[in-house]
């Protein structure tokens, strides 16, 4: 039984889907720049998210956007485009940065073993769906003109707040909206943005008779109501969405649909790295590749945030990931012993520990205690295969049999070494040492691991 920890209620709920299909809506990257390490933490936590689901028999629909326009840089509906702003750092255009880098992030997700999403929805191939929205929500009486944009009327709706618990009567503006002084409210919000006489945009479409593009927050509401329906049983996010962009969300689609968004909010927390944020300005901002440079897969990445819970702050370390490394190669080692002795290859009574694994993860994915469970169960090669799919780390595949011609050269080591021919038992070693297997000596003879 799966159970949630659910931001909506601030409580661990039993997960009861609404229909056949799970619905779920990932927020997902803007794509203007490099994805770094502290980006891969959510899409882990949703990806297991998604292989428990499948573990336990769901089926499952999946959503995830990829924010093309309309971000800028500050929540409060100011600063530039990110997106622009990749364009003049590279000197590309928007479209040339927005397709190079949904490429990266989708290599980097391969990388990652994350399974892949059944809609990948950018948010430009929804304008007109986009501009629907803000004419029902405008119908419906929700929305306001500015010269600056179409905002939300925050106080007509008044269960805005409740979601992140909002101050609303404290909100002081600057501290998570802008200084417009044409808002009726500081927490009203922009749905769409007109492009000011003057102003460079390259991304723009005609919509009330004037040049503008949308809001970031709309794209999420829109993307759902299109391609998934309301409600979808879960939405996930960072922790730092909860405050504006996910509480927007709820507004604009109850305003659009009168309908609940979503039924189960589920928020990871960030990484920070030796106990500082994330920032470029402090020259941590560490890609996959980096970590590949100094001698770390993207799987002992992966490791190392499935070995903490997703609801906590995760510090990094190259220290802990060593640890990470270190568990995932004595798994691996673990896997190797199980080619080697029948009865945990055979495995003739079926997997006989994964359901105390799932039984772990379904606890509102507690990774974590799953680990714990892994490092001491004696665990068959059917069990391995089955933890592989649920977690996605590629123990099997970079964990395979070694050939028949190379238990070949262990058995004739195993007759060296009884002949006390130690010079051959030492070439038949480096040769095997060669080809990236080490053969520890037992009392029962050669036994063989990767390295």
């Amino acid at each position: 039984m799966l159970k949630l920890y659910n931001t909506l209620t601030r409580k661990v709920e039993e997960f009861k889907p609404l229909g056949e299909k799970v619905k779920i809506y990932t927020c997902g990257p803007t794509v203007y720049n490099f994805p770094h390490i502290g980006n891969y933490a959510a899409y882990t936590y949703w990806d297991l998210l998604v292989r428990i689901l499948k573990a336990d028999g769901y089926k499952v629909k999946r959503v995830l956007n990829l924010t093309d326009v309309g971000h800028l840089t500050s929540d409060g509906d100011e600063g530039e485009d990110k997106l622009e702003k990749g364009a003049a750092r590279e000197g590309k255009s928007v479209y040339e940065v927005a397709d190079f880098y949904i490429n990266v992030y989708l290599d980097s997700y391969a990388k990652m073993e994350f399974l892949p999403a059944d809609i990948l929805a950018r948010a430009t191939d929804y304008i007109e769906a986009d501009m629907r929205a803000v004419d029902e929500m405008t119908t419906r009486g929700y929305t306001y003109e500015t010269k600056d944009g179409v905002y939300f009327d925050t106080a007509k709706f008044p269960e805005y707040a409740n979601f992140a618990r909002l101050d609303l009567a404290g909100l002081q503006a600057g501290a998570r909206v802008g200084f417009n002084t044409e808002k009726r409210n500081v927490s009203d919000f922009a749905v769409w943005k007109f492009i000011q006489p003057g102003e460079k945009h390259a991304m723009r479409w005609d919509y009330l008779g004037r040049p503008g593009y949308p809001g970031w927050h709309l794209e999420c509401s829109t993307i759902i109501h299109e391609a998934l329906g309301e409600p979808i049983d879960i939405h996930t996010g960072g922790v730092d969405h909860i405050p504006v962009h996910h509480t927007n969300e709820i507004a604009q689609t109850y305003a659009m649909t009168g309908k609940a968004l979503a039924r189960y909010w589920l928020h990871c927390d960030f990484i920070t790295i030796d106990g500082q944020k994330i920032s470029k300005s402090l020259g941590n901002t560490y890609t996959l590749d980096d970590l590949a440079e100094r001698g770390y897969s993207a799987m002992d990445f992966k490791m190392w945030l499935l070995s903490g819970h997703y609801q906590g702050t995760r510090n990094f370390t190259f220290d802990s990931l060593d640890a990470a490394k270190n568990r995932r190669n004595n798994w691996r080692s673990r896997i190797a012993l199980c080619y080697q002795i029948p009865e945990k290859r055979q495995n003739p009574n079926g997997s006989s520990h994964f359901a105390e694994i799932l039984a772990a993860v379904n606890n509102n994915l507690n990774s974590a205690e799953a680990f714990a469970l892994i490092d001491n169960l004696d665990l068959s090669l059917a069990d391995w295969q089955k933890i592989d799919e649920l977690f996605g780390l590629r123990l099997i595949a970079d964990t395979p049999d070694i050939s028949e011609e190379q238990y070949a050269l262990i058995s004739e080591r195993d007759a060296a070494r009884a002949a006390k021919d130690y010079a051959k038992s030492d070439e038949i070693r480096d040769k095997l040492l060669s080809q990236g297997i080490a053969v520890k000596d037992t009392p029962d003879g050669g036994v063989w691991e990767y390295c």
